[in-house]
């Protein structure tokens, strides 16, 4: 008696096709470039993120090597070992510590159109002061001066620049870690 063989599904086969080598190596190259990043940063910056044993020696001793050859495959190492880690708590952490976190993005933002919007209409002061009581008013209308003069004679911005600092006196920051503070970060002028 002969039997038709029936067809026995795969258990691997589950529908999902694995990514492509080109995606896998972006991934792979994303998670080295990452590596990188932690090479770069002090050992205060490496003792806040909770990384594994082996990754943080790896990354130390990244830091000693000195020949070009040698740093790169150490580099590889670290990107081998950054694809068995959850990367997107050290990615958190860098985008913090690059200025890059959207909630630090959105304060500067914030300012700057306050600092704006009060260079462009003296009705605005009214308003800043009634949000942000407390505010040295006589300091600002003087800064204000300055900033329309100087943008009027083409002249460096530098009330410009002072109003920024001052507005980031008055105006409450986002919570952040308490080793990001808004005055670390990059500012925008």
């Amino acid at each position: 008696m002969i039997h038709a063989q029936q067809h026995v599904p795969d258990p691997a086969d589950t529908g999902v096709t694995p990514p492509s080598k080109t995606r896998r190596k972006k991934n792979m190259l994303d998670l080295q470039a990452m590596g990188e990043e932690l090479v770069s940063l002090s050992r205060e910056q490496l003792g806040k993120i909770a990384l594994p044993e082996i990754l943080l020696d790896a990354v130390l001793q990244a830091k000693r090597i000195t020949k070009h050859e040698a740093r790169r495959r150490q580099g590889q190492y670290i990107g081998r070992l950054m694809r068995d880690v959850d990367a997107g708590e050290i990615r958190a952490y860098l985008d913090q510590i690059r200025g890059k976190s959207t909630a630090l993005t959105a304060y500067h933002h914030r300012l700057e159109r306050w600092r704006d919007t009060l260079i462009a209409d003296d009705a605005a002061l009214e308003e800043f002061v009634a949000e942000h009581p407390g505010c040295d008013i006589q300091h600002l209308r003087q800064l204000l001066r300055n900033a329309r003069k100087e943008r009027d004679e083409a002249k460096a911005p530098r009330a410009f620049r002072r109003l920024f600092q001052v507005l980031k006196e008055y105006v409450s920051a986002p919570a952040l870690s308490p080793d990001i503070s808004p005055g670390n970060s990059g500012e925008s002028s």
